[in-house]
């Protein structure tokens, strides 16, 4: 069973927390967290932390060794190319919005 649950040290050094329920790729997108998952002290140390954020970036589409890579070559680069291969719908479009970013929905079709 020790080897399914990670050590406290593990979980000071990722920047994860025991208390939280469920689980977000949003917290790949914080660059202070992606900073200590990044970590050595993290990545090399952690499998079982490492194991399920790789998952969870590869289901985002992101290869969590790039992402690392990244991380530590250019931080706010990383974070763009997350949030643009994630495939992410954009948020909604205020009723206000004007120019180049209003967006008008088609008309439902006639019912005959």
């Amino acid at each position: 069973m020790a080897d399914y649950i990670e050590s406290d040290e593990c979980v000071a050094a990722c920047g994860v927390n025991r208390n939280s329920i469920g689980i977000s790729s949003d917290s790949l997108l914080d660059q202070q967290f992606t900073a200590k998952l990044c970590a050595p002290a993290c990545y090399q140390n952690c499998p079982n932390v490492i194991d399920l954020y790789f998952n969870l970036a590869a289901g985002e589409g992101v290869f969590l060794p790039d992402l690392c890579n990244a991380q530590w070559s250019n931080p706010r680069r990383s974070m763009v190319d997350l949030i643009s291969s994630s495939g992410a719908a954009p948020g909604p479009v205020s009723s206000e919005a004007t120019g180049l970013f209003a967006v008008e929905a088609p008309a439902p079709a006639p019912m005959w």
